[in-house]
């Protein structure tokens, strides 16, 4: 397994999110969704759901630009990746310990249900 495929397994996510997620992180500035767009070479609609995914994620943060007239537009950029690492961490001692304690609720289960068998007949 490729490190880039803790990003599916943990999160779920796609060949085209990991794209973006590519192409903010090769970028040395924050990239607008049209620019993402451009660099998978999709369409804007495509990687504006690629880039949903990875804002819900917290894999990449999103800041506002004002213009001077009035309105504005939004920009993304990768998180830390020792952030993300520490998050991708936490997430699996989370599942590991969820883990533990449904092996344990299955053999306390399982373990009564032995005791209280009638024994079986030779």
């Amino acid at each position: 397994m490729e490190c880039e495929g803790l990003l599916e397994c943990f999160h779920g996510l796609k060949e085209l999110d990991k794209e973006c997620f590519r192409a903010l992180v090769a970028s040395e500035e924050p990239l607008t969704v049209d620019e993402i767009a451009d660099a998978v070479d999709r369409e804007r609609s495509t990687a504006y759901r690629a880039v949903q995914r990875l804002l819900q994620t917290g894999f990449i943060g999103k800041d506002q630009i004002n213009y001077d007239q009035g309105g504005y537009y939004h920009v993304y950029s990768p998180t830390d990746p020792s952030k993300i690492a520490d998050d991708m961490q936490r997430l699996l001692n989370d599942w590991y310990a969820k883990m533990g304690q449904l092996i344990q609720e299955f053999e306390t289960k399982y373990e009564q249900s032995d005791t209280a068998a009638p024994p079986a007949e030779s």
